[in-house]
């Protein structure tokens, strides 16, 4: 089959790779018909290169059509099915309390993380990818999210991450209709959060220093402002003086406005793979500038939620500040399933309330990968969200 496979620092190639193949009576087998470039992908292509193998498949948002079915699977060939981006058993103490992205039975103990991730470097398992023809999902009586045919696969692929991850974001705000809420970044993730932060009726502003994100947000009744301190003072003036009474930090790691950090992250990709991993997990330092400028914004008393993905183990933080605030932080990894009976009546709704229609820019086959990587991490044509489709032939 083919594949999109990591090759190095922002280097992926299409390569053809073995066909997955069952390995347990509860693993499936999908032909993936839809699969998109996620944010965290990125991550991989410019700064976690230490935790990465050439070959690796990458992806995490795929959804297709079961191909093979063990016989514990619960799945029958022909389910059309979206694959949540981490893998969980649904059973264990943490699944049954919606946290499976602490899954205890996929957890990664050898490198003391969560569960297990789809295409996400060894420090999350190092299991195969669905940017790919073909997927093996394993855990597949459990995991995957029947679907029904009606609809396109766009209504339904953003179960696997995005979607989730913005409404879990928002959610742990603690915010209710009426309250203000900043999102910091309008990438996917961001565009999703205030959409959803819209439809619970909160009073939404959202930074984001590219002109088509904000014009996407925009679209949507989100109040938009560039990045810098005069959007920070424009929506403190907004919210009485004070700052909203929640943020939402949909960058992470990589955020503009962080060069001294962008270098060192930059530089151990290109030491020895050991050098880079220790370098990453003692020494590592993220791009810290949306987090600062969170914890600047938000009002005193209020909450701070992290959905961009952070990875230094040295970020250095205003802890007297945060301190003094009285802010609260919540975190962490979308557990995909705990949202989906929320989330699921909304994406099949004829009128499209999330906007869902509205939020792709970039339909392209899957060997057109290695392009728009590069489009998408440098923010060129517009590019807001690529999803790549392994049946269709490239241009």
């Amino acid at each position: 089959m083919k594949a999109v496979t990591w090759q190095g620092h922002h280097k992926v190639s299409v390569e053809t790779v073995p066909d997955p193949q069952l390995q347990q009576a509860n693993d499936a087998i999908i032909e993936v018909t839809s699969t998109a470039i996620c944010g965290s992908d990125l991550h991989l292509y410019e700064v976690l290169g230490p935790f990465m193998t050439p070959g690796d498949i990458l992806g995490h948002e795929p959804m297709g059509r079961v191909v093979e079915a063990g016989a514990e699977s619960n799945l029958t060939v022909g389910d059309r099915v979206v694959i949540p981006f981490q893998i969980s058993c649904g059973s264990c103490f943490m699944c049954q309390r919606g946290l499976q992205t602490q899954c205890e039975v996929t957890q990664v103990r050898e490198q003391g993380m969560g569960a297990a991730l789809y295409g996400f470097s060894a420090m999350y398992g190092a299991v195969p990818g669905g940017q790919a023809e073909f997927l093996r999902v394993p855990h597949a009586d459990y995991s995957p999210i029947k679907v029904g045919n009606e609809l396109p696969d766009h209504r339904y692929l953003f179960l696997s991450d995005v979607i989730p991850t913005a409404w879990q974001g928002v959610a742990y705000t603690g915010l209710k209709s009426g309250d203000s809420i900043a999102i910091i970044g309008l990438g996917p993730i961001g565009q999703f959060a205030a959409r959803i932060a819209k439809h619970h009726g909160m009073k939404v502003y959202a930074i984001d220093p590219v002109a088509e994100r904000r014009e996407m947000a925009a679209r949507h009744g989100v109040m938009v402002f560039d990045t810098g301190e005069e959007s920070l003072n424009q929506i403190r003036e907004a919210t009485n003086g004070r700052g909203p009474d929640g943020v939402v930090d949909a960058v992470g790691m990589e955020a503009h406005g962080s060069p001294i950090a962008k270098a060192a992250q930059i530089s151990a990709q290109f030491l020895p793979d050991a050098a880079g991993k220790a370098m990453m997990q003692t020494v590592g330092v993220d791009r810290l500038a949306a987090l600062y400028s969170a914890i600047d914004l938000v009002r005193r008393g209020g909450t701070i939620s992290l959905s961009g993905v952070y990875g230094g183990a040295a970020s250095p933080l205003p802890l007297i500040t945060m301190f003094d605030k009285q802010i609260t932080f919540k975190m962490g990894q979308a557990n995909v399933k705990n949202w989906v009976d929320k989330i699921l009546p909304l994406l099949e709704d004829p009128a499209d309330p999330l906007g869902v229609d509205d939020f792709i820019t970039h339909s392209l086959p899957l060997a057109d990968a290695p392009g728009a990587y590069e489009m998408f991490q440098k923010k060129e044509d517009g590019c807001i969200k690529v999803v790549l489709d392994p049946t269709k032939s490239a241009v």
